[in-house]
């Protein structure tokens, strides 16, 4: 998300030791007083903090766009939130904001807000540097293109670098990494530019310098025919349906990544020695080639997070990925947010972000997600997407959500506040318990449950009962999702929570989408009458309408390749149902009916035999609950694994099937 306005001036004091625990020893009672302007970061029992230069252990709960609002209060037919309105000066504004935040539990400011040295609050500042140096989507292997860099950190850096408020930067926002696009991009570049020549150069070392083997896998260009004239070529290359480019696709984007993480600490240590580098605010996805990239140069990983549930619920493939990738490295939640269709500024809402129907269900459902946040080990923080409401009739760039602690008339959301205030003080004291979750039992039950398929939510699912144990990923890959089961006398309910990007213009297809090429889920059951095999595929549209693809969700009967084969058949009775909007984040659920499994409505006690198996867009990686391949895994119902069938939502080591909602 980027912000269309910045106001520049403030005063804004806090006070440090008001938001740690009450005892916690301190070097310095305020920042303005400490030795030294460097931040840095300690682990103490297995859990990550920030230190301040004070000395002290630190969990920014923090809050973006802290920057008063836009300078008018109306423009074009819309209501903007602005200081403008409420209070004479920005120095009033400073003084209310500052004792509302502290009142509420937060205690650092993420990105788009006032300057550290104004606002007197600890702060990480977004240089959007890699976009002004023009590093992404220009030619960023081009020789001037570090210079360039280290020049504009010096100057973007300048007005911080010596303020003990000052954490550290981002060196941008949200570039995303999207492989795909990174790689038929460059693909039409001339052969003058030097991306362009390292892009040929890759390819060249992945295949072996064999062109057959390069188009086996790739769609180059009419009349291309060889290295000399791909790299001459400005139209664009394409993969080949059923090929493996995918590898080098995804190699393409960590040579890309690496580049840019590279420069970009180089330029930012170099021009501030004493802050932190956080990286470039990921998406709500990420890519695990950029990751890979990333850990060696930064201090910690900065990702924005869309919830996967109104109730709170925080996915634990996403954040044991980034621990895998990176060998543990800190990790900040630099945006996350919980919109609601109540709401009193008019926002519309009109998006796939986190949104639920009342203020109190956003209230309840922030709590929880900011104590789940803190129960994870590595994270450092979460900053709060925004302190006001995006303007009645949207920002300028068309988003248009009820984001705010405030609406536009400067009135606080108490329900939402009052929950946050006792989730943000509960958080350090989780925050120190945290722990790497634990593997689930070898005796797994499944939960029965009533689920309301269509709702496009995963509130009604007793989440920690029925996710399945964590699913082994292929050689050299972390997993990218996660699979949930429970039952009712409809039949067994699948759910899964997942990440994978698919580029629609990177496949050269003609025709029905190849479901060869599909990110799918593959179920097996074994109910005692015998095993039976289902493969859910996601069905891309040929069109892109949206920022995000409407795709649709297909249950078919038999394993992936039989489908891939023959065509789908369809499963009498079965429904399923994507929550849309989501890729990359790929959520969904389904209902496959006793008479698809063998029989009647089976009883609690039930024993039954269980392999899911989950294949990426391209078949790039794969996971499974065996550790097989899929194919291999679905096709030996010996190896599935043993579970029973359970009666009601079964607690899980003594903790609630939901997280503890707090209702404002």
């Amino acid at each position: 998300m980027r912000l269309c306005c910045r106001v520049r001036r403030a005063v804004f004091a806090i006070a440090i030791a008001a938001a740690l625990p009450a005892g916690r020893a301190v070097a310095c009672t305020d920042l303005a007083q400490a030795p030294t302007t460097r931040w840095s970061l300690v682990t103490a029992g297995g859990v990550s903090w920030l230190a301040t230069p004070c000395g002290q252990q630190f969990l920014s709960l923090g809050v973006n766009v802290l920057d008063g609002g836009y300078p008018y209060r109306q423009k074009d037919g819309k209501v903007y939130y602005s200081w403008t309105a409420f209070v004479p000066s920005l120095e009033a504004w400073a003084g209310e904001t500052h004792r509302r935040l502290a009142s509420w539990g937060f205690n650092s400011a993420g990105g788009w807000s006032l300057e550290p040295r104004e606002l007197r609050l600890p702060t990480i500042i977004n240089l959007e540097l890699g976009r002004n140096a023009k590093f992404h989507w220009f030619d960023p292997f081009a020789p001037e293109t570090e210079a360039r860099m280290m020049a504009l950190a010096r100057k973007l850096v300048a007005p911080y670098r010596d303020s003990p408020y000052r954490i550290g930067y981002f060196s941008d926002n949200e570039v995303g990494w999207w492989a795909g696009a990174l790689f038929w991009f460059y693909s039409m570049k001339p052969a003058s530019s030097a991306t362009k020549q390292h892009w040929v150069e890759t390819l060249r070392r992945h295949y072996a310098n064999d062109w057959h083997r390069f188009t086996a896998d790739f769609v180059p260009p009419q009349g291309v025919d060889s290295w000399s004239r791909l790299l001459a070529a400005t139209r664009m290359t394409r993969m080949r349906p059923g090929g493996a480019g995918i590898k080098v696709v995804r190699q393409w984007c960590g040579v890309v990544a690496h580049h840019y993480y590279a420069l970009a600490s180089r330029a930012i240590r170099a021009a501030d020695p004493n802050a932190l580098y956080f990286g470039d605010r990921l998406p709500i996805y990420y890519d695990p080639a950029a990751v890979r990239a990333m850990a060696p140069y930064v201090d910690a990983i900065a990702t924005n997070y869309n919830v996967d549930a109104s109730d709170g619920w925080i996915a634990d493939y996403f954040f044991d990925g980034l621990r895998k990738l990176s060998g543990g490295k800190p990790v900040l939640v630099s945006e996350w947010f919980f919109a609601a269709r109540q709401n009193r500024t008019g926002n519309r809402n009109n998006g796939h972000l986190m949104t639920v129907e009342t203020q109190a269900e956003r209230a309840a459902g922030a709590a929880a997600a900011t104590e789940n946040f803190a129960a994870i080990p590595e994270v450092i923080g979460a900053h709060w997407f925004q302190y006001y409401d995006h303007p009645k009739g949207g920002r300028p760039d068309g988003e248009d959500y009820d984001f705010g602690l405030v609406d536009i008339n400067n009135e606080p959301y108490r329900r939402l506040t009052s929950a946050l205030a006792l989730a943000n003080r509960r958080a350090y004291e989780i925050h120190a318990k945290a722990t790497v979750p634990s593997a689930r039992s070898a005796d797994v039950v499944i939960p029965r449950a009533e689920i309301k398929l269509g709702l496009r939510s995963l509130a009604d699912w007793p989440k920690p009962a029925s996710l399945l144990p964590r699913l082994t990923a292929s050689p050299g890959a972390v997993e990218f999702g996660e699979v949930y089961l429970s039952w009712s006398e409809r039949g067994l309910q699948l759910a899964t929570i997942g990440q994978d990007y698919f580029d629609i213009d990177l496949l050269a297809y003609h025709g029905a989408f190849p479901l060869i090429d599909a990110y799918r889920v593959e179920l097996g059951v074994d109910l005692g009458s015998g095993p039976r095999r289902f493969t859910l595929f996601f069905i891309p549209p040929r069109t892109k309408i949206h920022d995000w693809p409407e795709m649709v969700a297909e249950l078919c009967a038999g394993a992936a390749p039989q489908a891939i084969a023959h065509g789908c058949t369809s499963v009498a009775g079965a429904r399923a149902v994507y929550f849309g909007a989501d890729q990359p984040r790929i959520i969904a659920e389904a209902l496959v009916p006793w008479s698809a499994l063998g029989g009647t409505s089976p009883t609690a006690g039930t024993p039954v035999r269980v392999e899911a198996a989950v294949t990426s867009w391209d078949r790039d990686r794969w996971m499974s609950l065996s550790g097989l391949p899929p194919e291999r895994a679905m096709r030996d119902p010996a190896d599935w694994r043993r579970m029973r069938l359970g009666d009601g939502a079964r607690l899980i080591e003594g903790t609630p099937v939901l997280p503890t909602h707090i209702h404002g």
